[in-house]
């Protein structure tokens, strides 16, 4: 492995551990420097990519707070756990992550997807399912060996996953909108589950669909598509409706799943809810609730393919 390699595998290891190192940050241990010519590459890729250079222009090390999920409290709610990685749960999910992490490395068919890490789920309206799902596909790429994940409360209306999680109130999406100075690493939350981060919807804003639209919006998913390679950012999103906000998210995402409740959403509002992210071109779909002997909880998922 070359100089170069070395100090660029350092610096990312640093990074997946939730530390974000300034180019400059004084006092770092000789064991964590890496080579002189190694941080000269490194250091010219970043002043030629502003993306880079905006992502690492903290003043000193910072480090995301750490969390703890009550795993045993999932699983007692029918959630996927890491242990149960070989459930039938965890063998739907696998099925239905699959198509989503191949367009974000870009091996599948038609070549590389803009912001294809970025996987927006929503549903027509209230009630189908979305949030459970949100939660559960997280973790299951969470269980990948070369993926880690971000699960973000983008329902700023109505957040709940740190309910769900049993988790209080954070700062979080809504708060990087309206303060500039905050960094993601002020708000994101490590969990005990290693490849599993959190990002609550934030402080309640009269102007969360507005903020949600804004080009701050689209700056920051910029910034979360392309701060780490390996990351896949999956959004609990708004119905889309009853709400404007997850139309537009739609838009600047790589790929949506639309959630669909088996046997009680009419047809008539899947046409209109497949019509609001026909400007996402890869939109997929999945069968939530659907009855099947040895399904997990009383869920399974069918129906899956491109819309």
């Amino acid at each position: 492995m070359s100089i170069i390699e070395q100090a660029a595998r350092r610096l990312d290891e640093l990074k997946r551990a939730g530390v974000e190192v300034p180019w400059s940050a004084p006092g770092l241990a000789a064991d964590q420097a890496a080579p002189a010519q190694g941080l000269r590459a490194v250091d010219a890729a970043r002043n030629a990519d502003p993306r880079m250079r905006r992502a690492e222009a903290a003043d000193a090390v910072r480090r995301s707070r750490s969390i703890e999920i009550d795993l045993s409290r999932l699983e007692r709610e029918g959630y996927l756990v890491p242990h149960l990685a070989h459930s039938a749960l965890a063998t739907e999910l696998r099925i239905i992550k699959q198509p989503f992490l191949r367009n974000a490395r870009g091996s599948a068919e038609g070549g590389p997807v803009r912001r294809g890490n970025l996987i927006l789920v929503t549903s027509a309206v209230p009630g189908e399912g979305k949030t459970f799902l949100a939660m559960n596909l997280a973790m299951s790429i969470a269980l990948e060996v070369d993926h880690s994940v971000l699960l973000v409360d983008a329902d700023v209306l109505k957040p709940s996953v740190f309910e769900r999680y049993g988790l209080p109130a954070e700062r979080g999406l809504l708060d990087l909108l309206v303060d500039p100075k905050l960094q993601v690493s002020d708000v994101l939350l490590r969990t005990n589950v290693p490849k599993l981060s959190l990002l609550s919807a934030g402080t309640p804003n009269p102007h969360a669909a507005e903020l949600l639209a804004s080009e701050g919006m689209d700056r920051l998913l910029d910034d979360l598509a392309t701060r780490y390679s390996d990351r896949i950012v999956v959004f609990d999103a708004p119905p889309l409706l009853p709400t404007a906000e997850s139309r537009v998210m739609a838009s600047r995402a790589g790929q949506v799943l639309m959630v669909v409740g088996a046997e009680s959403t009419p047809q008539s509002l899947l046409e209109r809810a497949y019509a609001a992210v026909e400007s996402c071109p890869n939109v997929m779909s999945v069968l939530n609730r659907a009855r099947a002997s040895g399904s997990a909880g009383g869920y399974a998922y069918g129906a899956y393919g491109s819309y």
